[in-house]
């Protein structure tokens, strides 16, 4: 029988994060077989968010193994600067630019490691802004929600009025969950859907 439990991000867990978010970096699905470098979703999309905002990074584990997370950023303006200062600098030293022919997820990724993250506030009613990510294993277990939760609490302590999050247009899976948990749809992209909670 399996034991789920929330628990506050530790440092050692980092390694977890980028395992995590590759095995859910294909629309939710294992993103393995699309990467030749297996850390370059994690370096974009959980690893600043859990080094540098280590209060709002929450990890759900399964038998004390970590199986998924949710992580936020309080203020998307400000951590996109923060990043600028303190995270994407070596990595972009790390990984040049690639050759505009080449098209591979690779390549789109390394782009964006050198775009950086949103330094403007396109949300002032939602600042705060979250990803989450939960491995098969832990999908449908009601646990997804209770992560929603214990970060939308946190949130709260800390003064956020609102978050918001992005999500692929084709995991309606995870559009389905989005709205059941209380985000409504702020605005719709190409790629997707941006959904928001008042807090």
């Amino acid at each position: 029988m399996s034991t789920f439990a929330i628990r506050p991000y530790h440092p050692t867990d980092l390694t977890a994060l980028y395992r995590i978010c590759l095995g859910t970096g294909d629309a939710g699905q294992g993103a393995e077989h699309l990467y030749h470098d297996p850390d370059l979703l994690g370096h974009y999309y959980a690893a600043p968010y859990a080094v540098l905002e280590p209060d709002l990074s929450f990890v759900l584990t399964r038998n004390g193994a970590p199986c998924g997370y949710v992580l936020a950023a309080r203020d998307t303006a400000a951590f996109g600067k923060r990043c600028e200062r303190a995270w994407f600098p070596p990595l972009r030293a790390r990984y040049p630019l690639p050759v505009a022919e080449d098209a591979s997820p690779d390549a789109q990724m390394i782009r964006s490691i050198h775009r950086g993250h949103r330094q403007e506030n396109d949300f002032p009613d939602f600042p705060a802004h979250l990803h989450i990510d939960i491995l098969p294993e832990g999908q449908g277990t009601g646990w997804g929600r209770q992560l929603i939760e214990t970060l939308t609490n946190r949130l709260r302590t800390v003064g956020a009025p609102g978050v918001y999050l992005g999500v692929g247009g084709r995991n309606t899976r995870a559009i389905g969950f989005y709205e059941h948990v209380g985000f409504q749809r702020i605005q719709e992209e190409p790629w997707g859907l941006i959904l928001g909670m008042t807090l």
